[in-house]
């Protein structure tokens, strides 16, 4: 905790020593009128807003691929801000500009109510609580309802003609009241975005937070210099453009990393999950059986009876620790994968109950990934032949066909199961689970008083 306070705290004076600096420009450039310098360079213009237009589109982009692994609404509003930002810049601002064209009122103005509209999701992501049910159109859907308001105001700009008052007036040296108002909201935008964004820094130690936070105080002295000094023409190029520039430099450095660590982060509570489940399903059982067989010894069990059924479980158990290791390395273990699984097979049979033919390609290869699941597979599929199928004989084949495919199949002579009628139990859910884990195909085929065929078709 100590540590979290102080990097906030070194952040935190960062952030202070930028504010400061931009401040102090600021104030030096109204007071000294003569260093508001701008250029006439149409292209370059279009260069720098083509350019911000994609980079908030790739800003857009990181942040909507973390709300597809984490599902929170911060994520869902900061990816549909950027979107409508850049949309709206890229149809109402760049694109007449490219087709030979002057902007417009009607364009200029919509570029500018989407920024503003945009600038609005982004100010109220970092207020959002909670997670999202809905992801897969979520954003699709935000973007659309955005566009579909935009489109209107475009619209109703468009009707209203000569009536619409001028984004700029190069002929006065003024900015019209309205553009101010505007630009001071959009202002205003920002500072609420710098605020919500290091505050939940403060709070959650979120890296993109701190990145976010950063921009924004660019974006927010880049809007205030557009506040007090009169945009002329579009083709002009301020001081403000650059901040803009470094402002998405930034932002796009934070995203970056944060999708980085969603990844990751990801990646470890899959294995987490991953190695949890190895052991429930193997060690876990033969350390209770251990249990359960000396806690037979304490009660006066036969020793001739308990001491066997004590080294098969610990030499399971023993074979099962392998597997769990291997779970948590790439390595393929000590022991051969076959050899492992005729051991399960023969302690499986001991008691005669059920009568089991392995049949194993030498020449197959399994990833070890491939090796950990199969076993469960063969493990979870006999274990439901012994229990429900009043089988007397089953077969597993490991195998591979003529053309490469690899194959895993168990077939029991048991009394079978309608599948229409009959719904999947756990056990069936797990293996399919399992197989689709390491991007197998899974099958069933089961009829009444004829058996039960399953196959997995391993990756190519």
């Amino acid at each position: 905790m100590q540590e979290r306070r102080s990097e906030y705290e070194n952040w935190l004076w960062g952030e202070i020593l930028l504010a400061a600096l931009l401040g102090a420009l600021l104030a030096l450039f109204l007071s000294y009128p003569v260093l508001r310098t701008r250029y006439d360079l149409p292209e370059l213009r279009l260069v720098l807003q083509t350019t911000m237009a994609l980079a908030g589109l790739l800003v857009a982009v990181l942040a909507a691929v973390r709300f597809s692994v984490e599902g929170r609404r911060l994520d869902l509003l900061l990816a549909s801000g950027f979107f409508v930002i850049s949309l709206s810049s890229a149809i109402f601002a760049i694109g007449p500009q490219l087709a030979g064209s002057h902007v417009k009122p009607p364009e200029a103005w919509a570029a500018l109510l989407g920024a503003v509209l945009g600038q609005g999701l982004i100010a109220a992501a970092p207020i959002v609580r909670g997670r999202s049910k809905y992801r897969d159109w979520a954003i699709a859907n935000a973007v659309a309802a955005a566009g579909l308001a935009l489109f209107v105001a475009w619209s109703l700009l468009q009707a209203a003609g000569t009536d619409l008052p001028p984004l700029n007036s190069p002929q006065q040296g003024s900015q019209p009241f309205y553009l101010t108002a505007t630009l001071a909201l959009l202002a205003f935008l920002f500072l609420v975005s710098v605020v919500g964004w290091s505050e939940r820094f403060r709070r959650r130690n979120d890296d993109l937070a701190s990145w976010l936070a950063l921009g924004f105080t660019l974006m927010l002295f880049a809007s205030l210099h557009y506040v007090f000094q009169p945009l002329l023409a579009s083709s002009y190029v301020s001081y403000g453009d650059f901040l803009r520039m470094l402002a998405y430099g930034l932002m796009l450095i934070g995203a970056w990393r944060a999708i980085r660590f969603a990844e990751f982060g990801r990646a470890v509570a899959e294995e987490r999950a991953r190695v949890a489940r190895e052991i429930h399903d193997g060690l876990a059982q033969y350390l209770f059986a251990l249990s359960t067989h000396a806690s037979m010894l304490e009660s006066g069990a036969p020793l001739e009876e308990t001491i066997p059924r004590l080294k098969e479980a610990a030499a399971l158990a023993q074979q099962e620790a392998r597997f769990a290791i291997l779970a948590l390395s790439s390595a393929s273990g000590t022991a051969p994968f076959d050899a492992a699984l005729r051991r399960y097979i023969e302690f499986l049979v001991a008691d005669g109950s059920l009568e089991v033919e392995l049949e194993v390609d030498t020449s197959i290869r399994l990833a070890p990934d491939e090796q950990i699941e199969i076993f469960r597979i063969v493990q979870e599929g006999l274990a439901n032949v012994r229990k429900h199928a009043q089988a007397t004989r089953a077969e597993v084949v490991i195998g591979q066909r003529p053309f490469g495919e690899r194959f895993v199949t168990i077939h029991d002579d048991g009394e079978g199961f309608d599948g229409e009628e009959t719904p999947a139990g756990q056990g069936l859910k797990n293996m399919r689970a399992r197989a689709e884990s390491i991007e197998g195909g899974f099958t069933l085929t089961s009829s009444p008083g004829r058996g039960t065929a399953l196959e997995v078709v391993l990756r190519t």
